[in-house]
């Protein structure tokens, strides 16, 4: 214990004494010097004692799709955290295949009094799917944001990666190294992101390349946003003469890899091959996959402020607030080698 009081005083910058005062309750501590003190349980992985816990301010449910994909339980975890810090309880949704959908976990969420929700990748990215459930939920007095996906017909605030930077810059990246023939492996089309993706794969090809629209978009293939997917995706652009692949997400460039390879190809010596999203563990793949970075902490916690800014009375601005990825550059990428087509 007298370890752990000094640890705890050496953090908060205090003395003994005073965390001693403070773990057991005791008056005469300023209220930021006590908050120092919780900040450095914190930080040392002790946990605070029951009485000084601080009660939840409410549940907040987030609606994510299937967890298969590393990236969303990277982005819930950031949201978890960050409602945690601000004394709010996450209530994890997940769709799965043939489980609930997004309005029957709407619905539960709204049924069980949550302060709010945070839809990622539902189905406001749907241009197909109908808005009108959006517009149910405000008039039920339930705040919401919305993550990966634009609509204009909401009235809310949305927390988007720019795919359409994202895109170019990819294909610069490979322009850059030679390629010429560059392929994009991508979701269904009827997705807002894959859209984007879309016109910043084209305008990239157009003013790296040359390419026209249609040039372009005869080298797009779409598949599923799964290992599967990308695999049939990257097929059939390495059998047009592709001697490198941008892909959707960090899962499709994994199939395009074992595409490459069922095709006697190497990676990246005859194919080179672009993830999205720079999911964990990513980076020791084999070969180390070259990537999007998704900025996943700075949206995840852009998405919580936006989503407390309305349950506090004071409304985020019914904007779209988009923010710029990075490429990182590993070992699945590499100079363009004349390669014969199949």
């Amino acid at each position: 214990m007298t370890a752990r009081l000094a640890d705890i005083a050496a953090q908060a910058g205090v003395s003994e004494a005073t965390v001693s005062r403070v773990l057991n309750g005791k008056p005469g501590v300023a209220a930021g010097t006590r908050e120092s003190v919780l900040a450095a349980l914190d930080v040392l992985g002790y946990e605070r004692p029951v009485r000084l816990r601080r009660r939840s301010a409410g549940l907040v449910g987030l609606i994510t799709p299937e967890l298969e994909n590393p990236i969303f339980p990277a982005l819930a975890q950031v949201i978890g955290q960050s409602l945690t810090r601000q004394g709010y309880t996450p209530v994890l949704a997940t769709q799965t295949p043939g489980g609930s959908t997004e309005d029957e976990l709407t619905e539960m969420l709204v049924d069980r009094g949550v302060s709010g929700i945070i839809f990622v990748s539902g189905l406001h990215a749907d241009t197909t799917a109908d808005m009108e459930r959006y517009e149910q939920l405000r008039a039920q007095g339930v705040p919401y944001v919305l993550v990966d996906g634009f609509s204009p017909k909401v009235q809310a605030p949305f927390i988007s990666p720019d795919d359409r930077a994202a895109m170019r810059l990819a294909v610069t990246h490979l322009a850059a190294l030679g390629h010429t023939r560059i392929g994009l492996a991508v979701g269904p089309k009827r997705f807002v992101p894959v859209l984007r993706k879309i016109e910043g794969f084209t305008a990239g090809m157009q003013d790296r390349l040359g390419l026209t629209v249609t040039e372009a978009e005869s080298l797009i293939q779409h598949s599923l946003y799964t290992l599967e997917g990308g695999q049939a995706a990257a097929s059939a652009l390495i059998a047009q003469g592709c001697t490198a692949v941008v892909c959707a997400s960090d899962m499709m460039a994994l199939g395009a890899i074992r595409a490459a390879r069922q095709a006697g190809l190497d990676v990246p010596r005859d194919v080179s091959v672009v993830g999205f999203d720079d999911s964990p563990l990513i980076a020791f793949t084999d070969p180390p996959l070259t990537t999007i970075r998704k900025p996943v902490t700075a949206m995840g916690q852009a998405a919580v402020r936006a989503l407390l800014e309305e349950v506090g009375g004071t409304p985020a601005p019914h904007s779209e607030f988009v923010f710029m990825p990075e490429l990182v550059v590993r070992g699945s990428t590499s100079g363009a080698r004349p390669r014969s087509r199949p």
